[in-house]
């Protein structure tokens, strides 16, 4: 709320997708005093905060949703607008994202465009050597991260339940990595020896790393093909698109890519499948968005630096960190 107050009683006016793709691409500028406010994931917490506030102080703002996460339900949750709510609570929920009844009374209010962050919005395995095993600690990792263990539509990611399960380096599903399949049958001899071995009980012995490293000297498995990979990208694309158009009778067109991460791959099938812009940080260069910009690699920044905008108790940043 502050920093929706200090646009306000600075003059700022809230822009779109389609004002950002037309200062990148023609070089039209949306005016001064403008800024896009961008929400990533579409966590409850959009529905049950951002909205009212959008409302209540007449700005505008886009959230890029994981499509493949977002579930149905019988109706909205009650918002702020009626009363306290807990949205911290229900951001770290089993289910902590909007939902399509919640997504089309935001879409529909005008307050909130919606666009596309992937189907899944995974890491997946790139590395065939194991670089440990899901031990008790994997549950402190943010469920985001949690690698993907499928593909297609159906969504199935590694639980912390799983103990024992081999882990190997992990990437962006929209990187130029290639994924690695550990073999099933390799994997599920390592989580028979931990779940033998005690389960959780087993993390508590000095040598457990002693015990299951014959286990995980050689997992085997397979590296996809090029095709796979190209098939993969462009499916979390055709996915999500799709999903958001049918649900909300919207138009998707532009895109924030998972952990701001891209690839040559990504690249073509962006261009293939008609989407307009997408928001990937490199890690150098202006860290705001300009005419001229390569429009498939924009960068954003964070929240914080709003209250760095001209104006009345401005505040000057001297570092990013």
């Amino acid at each position: 709320e502050p920093a929706f107050r200090y646009l306000v009683e600075n003059g700022y006016r809230t822009v779109l997708s389609d004002d950002v793709a037309r200062l990148v691409r023609e070089g039209r500028h949306p005016g001064p005093r403008t800024v896009m406010l961008a929400f990533d994931d579409a966590w409850a917490s959009l529905w049950l905060v951002v909205g009212p506030l959008l409302e209540r102080y007449n700005l505008r703002a886009v959230t890029y949703v994981i499509a493949g996460r977002v579930q149905d339900a019988d109706g909205p949750r009650p918002t702020s607008a009626g009363g306290p709510v807990d949205a911290a609570a229900a951001d770290r929920a089993a289910n902590p994202f909007v939902t399509w009844p919640e997504l089309r009374a935001l879409s529909a209010s005008g307050r909130v465009e919606v666009q596309s962050h992937t189907w899944s919005h995974s890491m997946i395995f790139t590395g065939s050597d194991a670089t440990g095993v899901v031990d008790p600690d994997f549950s402190r990792e943010p469920q985001i991260l949690h690698p993907r263990l499928n593909s297609g539509r159906s969504l199935e990611f590694l639980s912390p339940s799983r103990l024992g399960f081999p882990m190997f380096a992990r990437r962006s599903r929209m990187s130029d990595g290639r994924r690695f399949w550990p073999e099933p049958d390799a994997c599920a001899r390592v989580e028979a020896s931990v779940r033998d071995g005690g389960g959780a009980a087993f993390f508590a012995r000095r040598d457990w790393r002693k015990d299951l490293a014959p286990l995980l000297a050689a997992i085997p498995g397979r590296v996809e093909t090029d095709a796979e990979r190209e098939n993969e990208i462009e499916q979390e694309l055709v996915f999500a698109r799709d999903e958001i158009e049918h649900r909300l009778g919207t138009r998707v067109r532009h895109i924030c890519l998972p952990w701001g991460i891209t690839g040559s791959v990504t690249r073509r099938a962006l261009e293939r499948v008609g989407i307009v812009t997408a928001f990937a940080n490199r890690l150098s260069g202006r860290l705001a968005v300009a005419a001229g910009d390569e429009p498939f690699f924009l960068k954003r920044l964070d929240n914080r630096h709003i209250f760095a905008l001209p104006g009345r108790g401005r505040r000057v940043f001297t570092t990013l960190a």
